[in-house]
């Protein structure tokens, strides 16, 4: 078993909603955790599918949470996303973009497959200082409240189980095929070095 608590990454696309429900349970349950997204820009929806409200990763959880509450208090209630910004703005100030990080984690766990390509394109174009291993594994998670709380149930138990092993390297595979079998949804898996 590590001597040391994992320290583990979260990625989806705009560091809204997936990463951040993953952040706030495993935070709860002792894990040194953040939470990035990889986009360009920062998502939320909007008044109709082909209306985002878009951000930057400057903006704050808090500034989000206001423009929404002046467009359109009652549809950003209705649809959750001032509810999940009220949690998020709890956990940090402002989303964070994955690629902007130096800090080195033993796991980052992805939402989507975009969001492991991105990061492990990321990761492979870094300088390779200390070859210290990082696993990077995808969990496909939608993209909606439900779903968002499930999945970091399920990321929760996985880096739980992780955690209790006693030979990371050679015990992960076998772990990640029964979470699985377990989940019925596939997961992908990579070992990058930083």
């Amino acid at each position: 078993m590590p001597s040391h608590p994992l320290r583990v990454a979260v990625v989806c696309s705009s560091n809204q909603n997936r990463s951040m429900e993953a952040h706030s349970i495993l935070s709860k349950r002792g894990f040194e955790v953040r939470s990035f997204g990889t986009g360009s820009h920062v998502k939320l929806p909007g008044p109709a599918p082909d209306k985002p409200n878009v951000y930057d990763f400057k903006t704050t959880y808090e500034q989000m949470y206001n423009d929404l509450v002046r467009k359109d208090k009652e549809l950003y209630t209705q649809n959750g996303i001032l509810h999940m910004l009220d949690r998020n703005k709890r956990i940090k100030s402002k989303p964070e973009r994955f690629q902007l990080c130096k800090e080195k984690f033993d796991l980052v766990i992805t939402c989507e497959e975009r969001v492991y390509d991105q990061v492990l394109e990321d990761l492979n174009s870094r300088e390779q200082e200390t070859m210290q291993p990082v696993h990077v594994i995808n969990v496909d998670i939608q993209d909606n409240h439900e779903e968002a709380t499930l999945g970091a149930f399920l990321i929760c138990e996985l880096c739980q189980c992780i955690q209790h092993t006693d030979d990371m390297e050679n015990e992960i595979d076998e772990l990640l095929q029964e979470f699985e079998d377990k989940s019925n949804r596939p997961f992908l898996h990579t070992v990058c070095f930083y």
